[in-house]
């Protein structure tokens, strides 16, 4: 038996969002009508978040989230609750495989900071339903995320308007994101989940060749970016587990890039200064093990083998042998297992049920045991 997990990541995890419940759905409708009020809203998206923490708990998870059942996006609701950013729409949404997304973005519109932010009674509350023994994640979208966003062709003009320099564009992202992640800590946090989808974008084939032509040096801004998440890391609380998940996209059942982590996998795997990465690995899209051979230090790799974007539920024996493929590469005893993103990162949420849903969850757990008996 390999050494049992006593903190973030474990075994069987997963990766944050859940599927929005019928009753979340019509709360929300009910409250953009104006047939009920916002402390009504919430009163509701409070009963139907202790279900699915209790639901979690039932299934054997150890470590816990509100299921995001509070946004309506896996990023832009925390980039809108920054000092100096604003919620702002788009001519077109993303181009997802066959689909679109709302027509949202996040939008610099002075000095950007984090003095307070809603995410943080909803962290308390999430606090409050778990037992000990579990812990209460938060999921944020990284600070590399949130300068991807402010920086897309329809939002750059507005961040160089506040930002002409890009060493304080940097610097306060840094110094808001700090902010940020000590506020959760002091709310009682002990692991945060940084999201990004942006290491995704520098493997995509399409993208790496437009670059050329563009004659950007994406090994020089793979740099940047871990130095800006790592420049937050510093100094943070020895007991704050943060980890980083990396998405090629996730809406309602869709992808957007595609390619192997190997483009980024020695600055990312290898300089990064996160405790765990949790890595989608449930397609051809995602390429092979062989990048996790850089993963430095004692990290660990959460392998994102069950998806979340179908029903069909996965072959037992099928995800224990590429459990045992990826061990050829990081020892098994750093090794878990979850979704390879999350069920619902907007609130649309994917083509499966919640008995769908549940059932992968047990899956995943039902094969920890089998593989390191957790």
């Amino acid at each position: 038996m390999e050494k049992t997990l006593v903190k973030a990541p474990f075994r069987a995890d997963h990766v944050g969002s859940l599927l929005r419940s019928e009753s979340i759905k019509k709360a929300k409708r009910d409250f953009q009508e104006g047939s009920i009020t916002a402390e009504q809203l919430r009163e509701v998206e409070n009963q139907e978040i202790k279900r699915i923490v209790d639901k979690q708990i039932e299934v054997g998870l150890q470590s816990v989230t509100d299921g995001e059942f509070r946004r309506s996006w896996w990023h832009l609701d925390f980039m809108w609750g920054l000092d100096g950013v604003e919620k702002a729409a788009t001519e077109v949404g993303l181009a997802f495989q066959g689909i679109e997304t709302r027509k949202e973005t996040a939008r610099v519109t002075g000095k950007i900071d984090f003095s307070t932010h809603p995410f943080l009674e909803d962290y308390k509350y999430l606090k409050s339903l778990v037992p000990e023994g579990v812990i209460a994640r938060q999921t944020l979208p990284s600070a590399v995320q949130f300068l991807y966003e402010i920086t897309k062709p329809h939002n750059i003009e507005y961040t160089k308007k506040h930002y002409p320099n890009k060493e304080d564009l940097y610097n306060d992202i840094v110094h808001a994101y700090k902010k940020a992640f000590n506020a959760f800590y002091e709310a009682g946090c002990r692991n945060i989940q940084m999201d990004e989808v942006v290491w995704a974008v520098l493997c995509d084939k399409n993208y790496r060749e437009n670059a050329a032509k563009e004659e950007i040096d994406l090994d020089v801004l793979a740099k940047e970016y871990v130095e800006l998440n790592n420049r937050i890391l510093v100094d943070k609380p020895e007991d704050l587990i943060v980890t980083t998940h990396v998405c090629r996209g996730n809406y309602r059942s869709t992808w957007h890039y595609s390619g192997g982590y190997d483009p980024v996998s020695e600055e990312l795997f290898r300089n990064e200064n996160v405790d765990a990465y949790y890595l989608e690995f449930d397609s051809e899209r995602a390429g092979g093990f062989e990048p996790l051979q850089y993963l430095s230090g004692d990290k660990q790799v959460v392998l994102g083998l069950v998806t979340s974007k179908s029903p069909e539920l996965e072959n037992e024996e099928a995800v224990i042998a590429r459990i045992k493929e990826a061990a050829q590469y990081v020892p098994l005893d750093r090794l878990c297992l979850s979704p390879q993103c999350g069920f619902s990162s907007t609130e649309e949420g994917n083509e499966l049920t919640e008995e769908d849903q549940w059932k992968k969850l047990e899956l995943i757990k039902k094969i920890s045991e089998k593989v390191w008996g957790e």
